[in-house]
């Protein structure tokens, strides 16, 4: 979720449920250990509970970026073994530290003792086409040890080669029977499982099955969906007076706040509510004026009122 789930889409998420643990987007430890700390870093106190996944392979770096985050408040650090891209495999981190799960443990420990707030892991299922599943289980067998006690799964192998991340997010099958089977094995650990999960019924499905579900891209694509997570998931009274135009009202507020206090323009965070209204009439003119960058120039209040007007066939060519 590299450049989607940022502070201002994590601020819209949390505005639609106030319960699931929110994650960032992957954050290398170089970025923090040479970087701009608090561009990475930053965030809302309401979109607590809330996670810092990092990726690194050297114990020592992230045991640094782990106390970062633990001082700048988080509720969790993540190490990600599962992203696949060829730029993270330049790194030496990503998925291709499930080859290695000593490594892995030796990260982990070395955060856990850098930090008092959980340490966690989110990984794949294999590497390439080996689909044995003694790999992962000994992998999760391996980290536990070191101490951690959740483990993300990716219900997919990565392979390394050959397909773009895109594609490892689609080609490579979906094997939740995995996720399943690691919890009989280790009933003692928390086990949640990711990947191609769109619907609420498929989450319960899952539930039945592992302590919870991970859901990245249909949560981005369909924000609305997570306003039924709090009843749905977690027994919460249906909240009043949450609809999509209080949502969309509290948003600009959120816009306003950003460009008086960082400067942030509201075209950088209008692109993460741009599903708001998916599947409502209406819907694509709306998504066309918080789109429209000849608009930039107008204030985030002047594009929702124009976002809500209904269009004209001249405005509908104004928009465009």
């Amino acid at each position: 979720m590299l450049d989607w789930t940022d502070k201002h889409c994590r601020y819209l998420h949390r505005l639609l449920t106030r319960r699931a643990l929110l994650y960032t987007e992957m954050v290398t430890t170089g970025a923090l250990l040479h970087g701009d700390v608090p561009r990475h870093l930053r965030f809302e106190a309401e979109e607590h509970p809330l996670a810092l996944q990092l990726g690194g392979s050297e114990p020592a770096d992230l045991a640094q970026a782990a106390r970062l985050g633990q001082d700048w408040g988080y509720d969790e650090i993540n190490l990600n073994c599962g992203c696949p891209s060829e730029r993270v495999q330049r790194g030496a981190f990503g998925a291709c530290l499930m080859r290695e799960p000593q490594l892995v443990a030796d990260c982990v420990k070395a955060m856990r003792d850098a930090v008092d707030i959980p340490v966690t892991v989110k990984h794949r299922i294999g590497i390439d086409k080996e689909e044995s599943y003694g790999f992962v289980r000994d992998f999760v067998g391996t980290v536990a040890a070191a101490g951690c006690h959740v483990f993300i799964v990716h219900a997919r192998n990565a392979w390394l080669k050959g397909l773009s991340p895109k594609e490892n997010r689609e080609i490579p099958p979906l094997r939740y029977e995995v996720a399943a089977q690691l919890k009989r094995d280790f009933p003692q650990l928390t086990i949640a499982v990711n990947g191609g999960i769109k619907t609420s019924a498929q989450v319960l499905e899952q539930l039945a099955q592992v302590d919870g579900v991970m859901v990245g891209r249909e949560a981005y694509h369909n924000p609305w969906w997570l306003s039924e997570w709090d009843s749905a998931f977690f027994g919460d009274a249906p909240r009043s007076g949450c609809d999509v135009q209080s949502i969309e009202a509290a948003m600009v507020r959120y816009m306003e706040q950003e460009a008086h206090e960082h400067g942030t323009h509201w075209y950088a965070i209008a692109r993460h509510m741009l599903g708001l209204r998916h599947g409502l009439p209406g819907a694509r003119h709306w998504r066309q004026v918080w789109s429209n960058h000849r608009l930039k120039n107008l204030s985030a209040r002047e594009v929702a009122q124009l976002a809500n007007t209904k269009p004209t066939k001249q405005g509908d060519k104004g928009v465009g």
